[in-house]
């Protein structure tokens, strides 16, 4: 049995970061690993993942964790970037750099590498990743900046397309459409604004359901869109929802989403989806899916997109998502 150590932004109730990590830890328990993860909340990764886990910052108790374990996994998500801060590299460079130190195979797991800004950020990654047992990475961007640093990386697709969903899902609720929505510096009312009366005008009498996936950077933009939705429309019905995001997502009708992960599990149910591009995994999403896309300045027709949203045909996004296939094959080798 492999003792497996996991590293990432877990424990802080992201949906995307959570939703990986469960694909991670379930494809883990099939090869009957022995699994502890790093977490921001140790109670919280424990009873939705059934795994043993270890507060991350607890820096005696990591190290301990690290030397003992046979397999250090660090991803998925952006965790090899400079942007967030410097203090966030560092952390997850310590992490890898003590798996290389103590001799033990080191996997960087699907994983979007960069932005690196500082010449500093970039030496100490490209050293780091020279060393490990097996680099995977989610985008070309960051397969061909390891290139350029003579470093092998496979890319693969998002592990969450390797999620099976529950009988419920795919059952869409003609009354149903969902908005998700997340703070960003690009946020605007302008935006807010012309999706409320996008819903108002085509949807006055089905429900909302607006969908907070981390309640620090969500809820209160979300909060702010259904005021506005309330003004426009004082009847329409809207609720926000914080729980249970998959089964809502794939119970809809339409769903407009920023997040990367919510719309995956819209296509992957074969909801109707129209994406609202904050990051250039979005934007990528949305040509290879050929869903419509509504850029942060609001500035398409929103006739238009609404008639590109009613047009897409449910088989197309399950053919889509069902040709992708997350390849466990090289990361198999390693356990």
């Amino acid at each position: 049995m492999a003792k497996v150590l996991i590293s990432g932004y877990y424990g802080y109730k992201n949906f995307g970061d959570e939703l990986i990590l469960s694909v991670l830890v379930n494809h883990l328990k099939s090869l009957n690993s022995d699994i502890t993860v790093l977490s921001g909340d140790v109670e919280y990764t424990e009873q939705n993942n059934g795994v043993r886990a270890v507060k991350r910052f607890d820096i005696a108790k990591v190290i301990n964790e690290i030397k003992n374990c046979d397999v250090l996994i660090s991803g998925g998500g952006s965790l090899l970037q400079d942007v967030t801060s410097i203090k966030s590299l560092i952390y997850y460079a310590f992490i890898l750099s003590l798996g290389i130190l103590f001799n033990k195979k080191v996997i960087i797991f699907a994983q979007g590498i960069g932005p690196l800004n500082s010449k500093l950020s970039k030496t100490i990654v490209k050293n780091i990743l020279k060393c490990c047992s097996y680099v995977s990475v989610r985008d070309e961007k960051s397969q061909n900046l390891l290139s350029d640093w003579k470093i092998k990386a496979d890319l693969v697709c998002d592990p969450v397309y390797s999620l099976k969903l529950s009988k419920f899902e795919n059952q869409a609720d003609k009354n149903k459409v969902g908005i998700q929505l997340r703070d960003f510096p690009s946020m605007n009312y302008n935006l807010l604004q012309k999706l409320a009366c996008l819903i108002c005008e085509k949807f006055p009498d089905k429900k909302i359901e607006i969908l907070s996936l981390q309640k620090s950077q969500d809820y209160e933009v979300c909060v702010k869109f259904k005021n506005i939705l309330l003004n426009i429309n004082p009847s329409i019905q809207a609720e926000i929802v914080e729980e249970n995001i998959i089964k809502t997502i794939s119970g809809l009708e339409y769903f407009i989403g920023m997040r990367f992960h919510s719309l995956l599990i819209a296509l992957m149910s074969g909801v109707r989806a129209c994406a609202i591009n904050y990051d250039i995994k979005v934007e990528t999403l949305s040509k290879e899916a050929q869903i419509p896309l509504i850029s942060m300045s609001a500035k398409e027709n929103f006739e238009e997109i609404y008639n590109l949203l009613q047009n897409l045909n449910a088989e197309k996004l399950l053919q889509y998502t069902n040709s992708k296939r997350f390849d466990w094959s090289e990361f198999d080798k390693l356990l």
